[in-house]
């Protein structure tokens, strides 16, 4: 399938799929954070982890989406012959597809690739406090949103907020989805806006090609 053909699948697919709030999806998602910070006592590794967790969740349900509405628009995708034609599917259908964003695929080689993303609809309204600063508990104990800008000085312990990967549940996301067609990836959140980087970059590397049905146990959430 041709990159033009990609995108114009990508838009089409768009095209088709119920459209939710921007602003209260950003919020939702920022509420998300917001509970896993403090479920996991401002444990910023631990909480990267569990955003990539809960994202491989949402990619192995991604994936049979996917293909029921190409099928059901008479989109073919066809099968991915090389690893970019790989890259390109992910960028210009997957992204656009749920998210109405495109990304660039870049850095591209046979086994990798890296995903620029110019907007990212779950960030919009973050912006996050200096390493260093308190938790995201108030002075009155409540609990601040990343409604708005993050954080608060009356923080249980002092973190590396540089260290947040914001948006990682793409990764995981990614990770899941290409599993389920037998792709067993690493994906890293390895540059990000929030954190003063120009772009936001995903790297992914394919790690190994499984046999049917060698992935993750399937976890519900």
């Amino acid at each position: 399938m041709s990159k033009s053909n990609i995108t114009a699948a990508g838009h089409t697919l768009w095209g088709k799929m119920p459209k939710a709030n921007t602003e209260l999806f950003a919020l939702t998602y920022g509420s998300l954070v917001t509970e896993l910070i403090k479920d996991y006592d401002n444990d910023i590794d631990e909480i990267n982890k569990q955003l990539d967790r809960i994202g491989y969740s949402i990619g192995v349900r991604c994936i049979d989406e996917l293909l029921s509405k190409c099928e059901v628009n008479g989109v073919d995708i066809g099968p991915c012959n090389s690893f970019q034609n790989t890259a390109e599917v992910v960028a210009k259908i997957g992204f656009r597809c749920f998210l109405g964003m495109t990304c660039d695929v870049t850095n591209v080689t046979e086994n990798s690739f890296s995903l620029f993303l110019y907007e990212n609809p779950l960030s919009i309204f973050v912006e996050l406090p200096e390493s260093g600063g308190g938790g995201l508990n108030d002075d009155d104990g409540g609990v601040d949103d990343f409604g708005a800008a993050a954080g608060g000085s009356g923080g249980i312990k002092r973190l590396e907020w540089s260290k947040l990967k914001y948006s990682n549940i793409y990764c995981g996301v990614i990770r899941g989805a290409l599993e389920q067609v037998n792709m067993k990836v690493s994906c890293n959140f390895a540059r990000d806006v929030l954190r003063g980087d120009d772009v936001n970059e995903i790297k992914v590397e394919l790690k190994e090609m499984l046999a049917e049905g060698a992935g993750e146990e399937y976890q519900d959430e």
